[in-house]
């Protein structure tokens, strides 16, 4: 296993290197290729039934963080690449009225990695103000306790400019710090943006940016039901129940200018309520997991990125 410090140094690299070829892709309306779905395991620890969102972790090598949906405890687990369950960690003073997604990026501490929890399901419209708690990434060790409890977590609370919103995708850019929303329920769902440095205080007023209508005549099969941006903040992934669709983002571009493209799809196999997706950390694939449904375990599933033939080349 690479130590942290080799791991971020190999993904320092990886992320140039995709980043070059992302930007190529997307001036030729192409992009890399990835390869079928490989079955992981099984997601080992019981108490995970209900995935709904998953990030690689930016300072333990071969962790993925997963939290749980609605009605269930303020926690967040630490899992291996391969499903092992590694550490629980309960967010002390938060709630989860609907966690329906998690991303990681930088924050108010340079050098510092920052998850972001995002309480922003709703599916029946009622809450005005919606909440994402952002606190440091763990770290992970090796024999470490089952159960840890984190204290420092801040708060940021938002409400829609266009009224109540139920949505499940939450991306952090990270290359500006900014955090987007996508809502799920509309045939045009809105991208709304919290421009950083968001405040802790007061509730904030998120930015309607752009508009997205990825399929003709959308169904519930077509909702957005989770993203990621790749570490390298070049790639942009978003996932419905049915499909993942990828943009390429090119220097200087926002993500909600890049997000105007007419997306490429990308392997994806549907699984039992599918609602999470994330980057590896080192860009070369991206990761999903399923629910536990009718006595099926939850699993975790990884889409590779395909190396360029001598023709792409």
């Amino acid at each position: 296993m690479l130590s942290a410090r080799r791991l971020s140094l190999r993904a320092l690299i990886w992320a140039f290197v995709f980043s070059l070829a992302a930007w190529a892709a997307g001036a030729a309306g192409d992009a890399p290729r990835f390869g079928h779905r490989v079955d992981r395991g099984v997601v080992e620890h019981a108490p995970i039934r209900e995935a709904s969102g998953i990030v690689a972790s930016r300072k333990n090598p071969d962790v993925l963080w997963v939290h749980n949906d609605s009605g269930q405890p303020n926690q967040v687990f630490a899992v291996s690449s391969r499903g092992g369950h590694l550490g629980t960690y309960v967010l002390d003073g938060v709630t989860n009225h609907d966690w329906e997604d998690i991303a990681i990026g930088p924050g108010p501490q340079a050098g510092q990695s920052y998850l972001y929890i995002g309480d922003i399901g709703d599916n029946r419209a009622r809450r005005d103000l919606k909440y994402i708690h952002r606190l440091p990434e763990p770290r992970v060790k090796t024999g470490q306790a089952a159960v840890h409890h984190l204290s420092a977590i801040e708060t940021l609370s938002f409400r829609y400019p266009d009224g109540r919103r139920d949505a499940e995708t939450l991306l952090v850019d990270p290359l500006t710090k900014d955090l987007y929303v996508i809502s799920k329920r509309e045939p045009r769902v809105g991208v709304y943006r919290a421009a950083y440095p968001q405040p802790t205080g007061a509730p904030m007023t998120l930015e309607r940016v752009a508009t997205l209508a990825l399929e003709e005549q959308p169904t519930t099969e077509d909702w957005l039901v989770g993203g990621d941006i790749s570490p390298s903040g070049a790639e942009i992934l978003l996932k419905s129940y049915r499909a993942v669709y990828y943009w390429a983002r090119t220097p200087g571009q926002t993500v909600h200018a890049a997000l105007a493209v007419r997306p490429i799809p990308l392997p994806y196999q549907p699984e039992p309520q599918g609602e999470a997706l994330g980057w590896k950390a080192d860009g070369t694939g991206y990761y999903t997991v399923s629910e536990e449904r009718d006595r099926i375990p939850a699993r975790v599933y990884f889409y590779p990125r395909l190396a360029a033939t001598a023709d792409e080349e």
